[in-house]
């Protein structure tokens, strides 16, 4: 690539992927979805026919999270900008695959505890037990893992992806976008209570990942991973 076309790809990746209102749209429902699951002491749920109260509350959540996907692919597309390209990196070999496996299990073993002990210290751990969100049934769990899985891709495509876009061209800053999406992201987990603040410095480090790795690969597999674990832990605990 030329030095031209290098600038050129600089200047675009600088631009914002949509507007303001775009970006009030996407956290709108989620936002909305945290202060009800705040409300709740639980993940929120529509009471859907057939369903108990926890499994609503997965759909729910599954619905919510593929939905602000959708309206981000739709600013992508109408901005010619193809959804590999806000996910950064390539797998173009079993290697390359590998490489971001070990970043993302190594993230886990210096984060997780890292997270717990500020957990601990903070005295939020009741606000987190509060939240009865873990499956207690198989059903839950395979419900659980497709949570876990959506959570993984979609919301570091939303958080660490296009917020991280938006608010760099805003900013112009990196450091300024990884901390307001990392307060967005504590936000957004209402159902926490006042662990949001964990769950914010959680998100700035992911942030810190992404824009280290220049990828959400290792993210996305860090964060599907670590919510994989909590659920299989509280269900077989």
């Amino acid at each position: 690539m030329s030095l031209d076309k290098e600038a050129s790809s600089a200047s675009v990746s600088a631009l914002p992927i949509a507007p303001w209102w775009h970006t009030v749209l996407v956290l709108l429902p989620l936002m909305v979805g945290s202060v009800a699951s705040a409300h709740q002491h639980g993940l929120p749920n529509a009471h859907l026919p057939g369903l108990s109260k926890k499994l609503s509350g997965y759909v729910t959540v599954l619905v919510e999270e593929w939905f602000v996907l959708l309206l981000i692919w739709l600013a992508l597309r109408r901005s010619g900008i193809a959804l590999k390209h806000l996910i950064g990196g390539r797998w173009n070999s079993a290697g390359g695959f590998f490489k971001d496996l070990g970043l993302s299990l190594a993230f886990l073993v210096v984060v997780t505890p890292l997270i717990g002990l500020l957990t601990h210290f903070a005295g939020v751990g009741k606000n987190i037990s509060q939240a009865d969100i873990t499956p207690k049934t198989v059903g839950e769990l395979a419900m659980w893992v497709a949570l876990a899985m959506t959570g993984g891709f979609c919301e570091e495509l939303i958080f660490r992806g296009y917020l991280m876009r938006q608010f760099r061209a805003w900013t112009g800053s990196v450091v300024w976008a990884i901390v307001i999406r990392g307060i967005l992201f504590g936000f957004a987990h209402g159902f926490y209570g006042l662990a949001m603040a964990v769950v914010m410095v959680h998100g700035c480090l992911l942030g810190l990942l992404a824009a280290w790795r220049k990828s959400l690969r290792p993210g996305i597999l860090a964060h599907s991973f670590q919510d994989l674990l909590g659920g299989f832990l509280a269900f077989f605990s």
